[in-house]
């Protein structure tokens, strides 16, 4: 599926609207340059699983845990991982196969560990369609 967003509204719009159909032990992996709006997209996943607190790329500490919305909320963000091994040592399995609803930024980075059944994310610019301009292909894996 391929979805165009004209503005930082529309894409949390439809990050909204995927968190509100997010089922207990889904996984979501997203990929895109920096400055894309993953982050507004996370946002918006956020507030579709119920969850108030403010989001933030959790870029320093791999792994952001909000677990006072619908579903428990993992948000990872691969992007300075050093070596594939860091990822167990955070616990990765466990937040991935557990209970909530992990999204991954930067999937791509750590493909060897992924699961298999995951609903991957690409946003891609596109400046001659506009600044705000965004495609957003989704592929259920």
């Amino acid at each position: 599926m391929i979805i165009e967003t004209r503005s930082a509204e529309e894409t949390y719009r439809l990050g909204v609207e995927i968190g509100k159909k997010a089922e207990k032990g889904q996984v979501y992996t997203m990929v895109g340059d920096l400055g894309v709006g993953k982050t507004v997209f996370t946002q918006g996943m956020a507030h579709g699983l119920e969850i108030e607190e403010p989001i933030s790329s959790p870029t320093f500490t791999i792994v952001q845990v909000y677990d006072e919305g619908r579903l428990p909320f993992y948000h990872f963000d691969v992007y300075r991982i050093g070596d594939i091994s860091e990822m167990d040592e955070i616990g990765f399995d466990d937040y991935v196969y557990g209970e909530g609803v992990s999204l991954i930024e930067w999937a791509n980075l750590i493909e060897e560990i992924l699961p298999k059944e995951r609903v991957e994310i690409t946003i891609e610019k596109d400046l001659e369609k506009g600044f705000d301009y965004r495609k957003i292909t989704i592929n259920k894996r």
